[in-house]
């Protein structure tokens, strides 16, 4: 098994792809999250797992400008501030404390909900501005069965929408993809 350093390096690298790969004007484009354009992916990912950190681990990410402003900045200041916490050595050390998860080591808890949550927004920015729509399949199938043993808890949390059917013989990322709640 991989370090969530090396996790993330890896998964916030083809994110950064899929940022870097936006034409001119897409940052508009409709997301398949409800309500959402391109540039709300980003938006979601450098505006809710700063305050997460800080709450639970007092962790202060670099800030870079506003989604609305630059998304490509601002998402590379974001992902290289959480990448050099998780290369910090001391980060191993550290906890984080969450009143629905109690304590987690932060490194543990940086790939479990924020990497993941990169992973699953690699497909909607892809979807959103008609980039390159794949996924790792061993990560997706990692991903769909430990979110498969907690479905009550997820769809209680008001984050996923109720899943979407797809055929029996579905490849694992529209498998994984239906059920968030998106229509592969």
């Amino acid at each position: 098994m991989t370090s969530a350093a090396e996790e993330h390096r890896t998964v916030a690298g083809v994110f950064t792809d899929r940022v870097r790969g936006v034409a001119p004007g897409a940052w508009d484009d409709p997301a398949p999250c409800e309500g959402w354009v391109a540039r709300d992916v980003v938006r979601h990912l450098v505006e809710w797992f700063p305050a997460f950190l800080k709450a639970g681990a007092d962790v202060d990410l670099p800030k870079g400008p506003s989604a609305d402003e630059d998304p490509v900045a601002a998402w590379t200041a974001h992902s290289d501030g959480v990448q050099a916490l998780l290369d910090d050595p001391a980060t191993a050390g550290r906890v984080l404390k969450n009143p629905h998860i109690g304590e987690v080591p932060l490194d543990r808890a940086v790939d479990m909900f924020y990497t993941s949550d990169v992973f699953l927004h690699t497909w909607d920015l892809a979807r959103a501005t008609g980039q390159d729509e794949r996924l790792d399949p061993d990560r997706c199938e990692r991903l769909l069965s430990g979110m498969e043993a907690m479905d009550e808890a997820l769809r209680s949390s008001g984050h996923y929408g109720p899943k979407v059917e797809v055929a029996e013989d579905a490849d694992v990322r529209t498998r994984l993809i239906a059920f968030t709640g998106r229509t592969p």
